[in-house]
């Protein structure tokens, strides 16, 4: 049983993403004064999505909670949609805008913040804040998946819709340069037009190589974990003697000893079903030894008699 119930987390997850989006349309930067205000951020784009996925989240457990026990087909259907819708948001949205804004802002942090996230930044947007937008998301969507299975589309489907947002974001990055003639990230004024172009092409893959990546992940955590089929098999063999002693009867008649010994095979399989439960089966051979026995007994019943 979880320590914290996955709807908790969500409640929470949800509140906190509030909590960030109101402080950072809060803060007094002349970039949300220039055209396309904080919409020209990916960034803050991928906070909006976020905070719409647990939204729908917390939606569907409620309404769950709601419809328990009810016997309404059409409620059943609307929650089925919108478990649907929350699936795809997941797969499409959700996790790998999440992954790209965490691991595209670090890298280049880390290589030259200037380009990215100039040090001038620092002077509005207070650590707290930066680590809600740029490394807290990641942890915050791998929870999600942890705790609730979600199906993906079919991949090319998924690729298609995910390579569809990225074009779309470039075209409006584009777009804006067009309008205000300064880009939206300061590592697009120092490269070229033909190294731009490069960069878009590089960053398209890399959000789609982060859907697979999340496609991966829920599949091993979910095709393993609770619904693995794999079937160990361990094969133990050991020895057990089986003594026939010499015996001496009352009419003075001689019964040499044989000594058998034979082999005793156990297959151990272990079964993972759907459900958690732990299935063991022990599977014995024993004709072998059953048809040894029995012959040292004939033998030994010919002899007596």
């Amino acid at each position: 049983m979880a320590l914290i119930p996955s709807q908790v987390l969500r409640v929470a997850i949800l509140l906190s993403y509030f909590s960030i989006l109101c402080h950072y349309k809060a803060l007094d930067m002349p970039a949300h004064q220039t055209y396309g205000g904080s919409w020209k951020f990916l960034t803050f784009i991928d906070l909006v999505i976020q905070a719409v996925f647990f939204g729908l989240c917390v939606l569907i457990d409620v309404s769950s909670l709601l419809t328990k026990g009810a016997d309404s087909r059409e409620q059943e259907r609307q929650l089925k949609k919108l478990i649907g819708l929350r699936d795809w948001m997941m797969a499409v949205l959700a996790f790998p805008v999440g992954a790209f804004v965490v691991f595209t802002f670090w890298t280049l942090y880390l290589y030259d913040r200037e380009l990215v996230y100039p040090k001038l930044l620092d002077n509005f947007i207070p650590q707290w804040l930066n680590h809600g937008m740029h490394t807290t998301v990641l942890p915050f969507i791998i929870i999600e998946m942890r705790t609730t299975h979600h199906n993906y589309p079919r991949r090319s489907w998924g690729l298609a819709a995910v390579c569809l947002f990225g074009v779309g974001y470039i075209l409006w990055t584009c777009w804006v340069h067009q309008v205000t003639g300064v880009w939206v990230y300061p590592v697009l004024e120092r490269i070229t037009p033909l190294a731009r172009v490069a960069f878009f092409s590089a960053m398209t893959a890399v959000i789609c190589i982060m859907y697979v990546l999340g496609e991966i992940l829920n599949g091993y955590i979910w095709d393993h974990t609770h619904t693995g089929t794999r079937i160990p098999t361990h094969t133990h063999r050991y020895t057990h003697p089986y003594t026939h002693t010499q015996v001496h009867t009352h009419t003075g008649r001689h019964i040499p000893t044989h000594t058998h010994r034979y082999t005793h095979t156990q297959v151990d399989t272990s079964l993972h079903t759907h459900t958690g439960t732990h299935i063991r089966v022990h599977t014995h051979r024993y004709t072998h030894i059953v048809l040894e026995m029995f012959g040292s007994l004939l033998s030994s019943f010919f002899q007596v008699s």
